[in-house]
């Protein structure tokens, strides 16, 4: 339904299509950080320490480490602070780039990696994924990568 001032209204099934995806991001996002808890960690915690714990030498340099996990460099700067104090990463100095920086996974936090993932999985599996079936699954993941990439593209990452 398009009005005189050209913008097309979300029809019934759109609307509610729409609100579900919001109910179920923010619903699920909520239960995973409340998982997480147990382990002193948030959702950002634990998707820098995924990012660096897949990355080459378990390093990666503090602006593309921001760019993986959209956050500013400055959000990025105060979330590395705190996970420094708390033992699980620290920064290093980038030798062929003497303004960039490194953030790299310390021991203790690759075993607290170790430790969190099987639980952060579980809890992904409960929540989520063992509430659909195979079919549900491929299909959701067909409807959404055309969003995903769309996204990807406007950000400038394809």
């Amino acid at each position: 339904m398009e009005t005189e001032t050209g913008t097309r209204w979300l029809t019934d099934d759109e609307q509610r299509a729409w609100r579900t995806h919001l109910d179920v991001s923010r619903l699920l996002m909520h239960q995973l950080e409340r998982d997480l808890q147990p382990f002193g960690l948030t959702m950002n915690d634990y998707e820098i320490l995924v990012n660096l714990s897949e990355s080459e030498e378990h390093r990666m340099r503090m602006s593309d480490l921001a760019a993986a996990t959209l956050q500013s460099k400055s959000r990025l700067s105060h979330q590395i602070t705190r996970m420094e104090r708390a033992g699980l990463v620290r920064r290093e100095n980038c030798d062929s780039d003497k303004r960039g920086l490194f953030a790299v996974l310390t021991e203790h936090g690759w075993a607290t990696m170790r430790e969190v993932a099987p639980h952060h999985v579980e809890s992904v599996r409960r929540h989520f994924v063992d509430l659909l079936s195979a079919d549900d699954l491929a299909r959701l993941r067909r409807s959404l990568a055309p969003v995903a990439d769309h996204l990807r593209v406007r950000r400038g990452r394809p």
